[in-house]
């Protein structure tokens, strides 16, 4: 089988957000006919990417018909009414179960909507179905005890990462404009990179969720940065189900590209520990770099992040953290757990309580030395992915549950120090395969941030060459 391109934008399920909510307000289009060609496009998709569960067309449809009927009648109930979203397993909504992933999780619905589920509701957008995960979301993989496989769009015998998988397959394949991933040491942007888009993890509370953690953010996932500053809008507004939530930014989210004139940014190519960048994703980046100095900045070389120690730390302290939720499984529910979940788990029980408290200070050490850079530097670049493919049926870049981090290096530092971080593409490799370029702001500049991956989206030019369902 082959993958199909298009060198122009002319399906509805290409068109972005804003596009298709100007349809709608005009009468163009009615969300009843968009949803007869989206619905149509992902059943030729579907079965060949898998990104999609908890899915139901028929309440979809119903759902449509009622957006319909309320802007034919001027009386929109928000101002996302009728547009498809997509949420990650992982992000509850009511009355769908939350597998996590895991063939082993017993399966109860939901009592309500997590906090960016109910936003997106609140404003009239159609939940058009929940997004693939690995077990437990542990993994940068679309691969699941639960689900099985999910397959990157560009090619199919490629994983497109995770642990936002379906997320990001569903968004690359045209699954409509609007996603929503989780992010707790890359889970966003990685797979965002791998597979062409937009991936924004904000500041730490920026997006309130439910349940919170350490590094843990939800953030959209889109083809463009504008969708992305939508989405931004309505999942930033309060939720008090989140005590680590940040005020309201006293902002609409309108982006506009961002003066970069003067910024003194530090281009990160050594991540510092696991897999060395390859030679193609780093000629991109420094060529996305190079932009930036043509528009005024200063760009110089910026130390990394991350080491060994710091790695393993993180490692054995996320290690007991999945193993205090395996350990109390009966025999037959662990055995139902993905492998290599299950072998990296098991590893915590030759840890002492003393290696996992210095695993988990860590954390305080990787935030010292992100902060720090923001006192040189007004913004980061590095690349997104030290790798720029790997095969559908890996576990992980490496397919070794000894070394499952290696390629995290570039990411986790700005889950763990707060800061928001973006991913966006640029460039291919000779493969066809998308790389992505990350841009990291200081804490709290998130709007900031998006009007300057505006300024790069612009210079670079749109994308229109996104992949089409295979022909056989």
């Amino acid at each position: 089988m082959t993958v199909t391109r298009v060198t122009t934008v002319c399906d509805l399920h290409d068109l972005p957000a804003t596009q298709v909510l100007a349809l709608f307000a005009n009468q163009d289009l009615s969300p009843s006919e968009y949803y007869d060609h989206l619905l149509s496009h992902i059943q030729r998709w579907e079965p060949y990417l898998h990104a999609l569960c908890a899915f139901d067309p028929q309440q979809v449809r119903e759902q449509a018909l009622a957006s319909t009927q309320r802007w034919s009648q001027g009386r929109p109930q928000g101002l996302l009414d009728g547009l498809p979203v997509t949420i990650k397993e992982l992000i509850a909504t009511k009355g769908d179960v939350n597998g996590l992933g895991c063939a082993a999780t017993v399966a109860v619905p939901e009592p309500d909507d997590a906090p960016p589920a109910a936003r997106m509701r609140e404003q009239g957008a159609i939940i058009l179905g929940k997004t693939t995960v690995p077990d437990f979301g542990m993994l940068s993989s679309g691969l699941s005890s639960l689900h099985g496989l999910t397959r990157n769009p560009w090619n199919l015998n490629n994983n497109p990462g995770g642990s936002s998988a379906g997320a990001a397959a569903a968004a690359a394949a045209g699954y409509g404009p609007l996603h929503i991933g989780t992010d707790i040491g890359g889970s966003i942007r990685l797979p965002a990179a791998w597979c062409g888009l937009v991936g924004f993890k904000p500041t730490l509370g920026r997006i309130p969720i439910d349940p919170y953690y350490t590094g843990r953010c939800a953030g959209p996932m889109t083809r463009n940065v504008d969708d992305c500053a939508l989405m931004m809008r309505y999942l930033t507004r309060p939720d008090a189900r989140d005590a680590t939530s940040l005020p309201p930014l006293a902002c609409d989210w309108g982006v506009s590209s961002q003066s970069v004139q003067g910024l003194k940014i530090g281009l990160i190519l050594d991540p510092g520990v696991g897999f060395e960048p390859c030679a193609q994703v780093l000629a991109a980046v420094h060529e996305a770099a190079r932009l930036f100095e043509r528009h005024g900045a200063q760009v110089r070389a910026a130390a990394p992040v991350m080491n060994r120690t710091l790695l393993r730390g993180l490692d054995q302290f996320w290690r007991v953290r999945q193993w205090s939720q395996l350990q109390s499984m009966s025999a037959q529910r662990l055995g139902q757990v993905l492998p290599y979940i299950r072998e990296w788990a098991e590893d915590a029980q030759t840890l002492t309580a003393l290696q996992t408290m210095e695993g988990f200070n860590q954390t305080f050490e990787i935030r010292r030395r992100a902060a720090a850079l923001f006192s040189e530097f007004d913004l980061l670049l590095s690349p997104t992915n030290q790798v720029s493919a790997f095969p559908a049926y890996w576990a992980s870049p490496t397919n070794d549950p000894a070394l499952p981090f290696e390629h995290i290096a570039f990411t986790v530092p700005w889950n763990m120090g707060e800061q928001p971080a973006l991913s966006i593409n640029c460039g291919f490799t000779d493969q066809g395969m998308p790389i992505g370029l990350q841009l990291v702001g200081p804490r709290f500049a998130d709007h900031w941030l998006l009007q300057v991956a505006k300024a790069y989206e612009t210079w670079r030019g749109p994308l229109s060459n996104w992949p089409r369902p295979p022909t056989t």
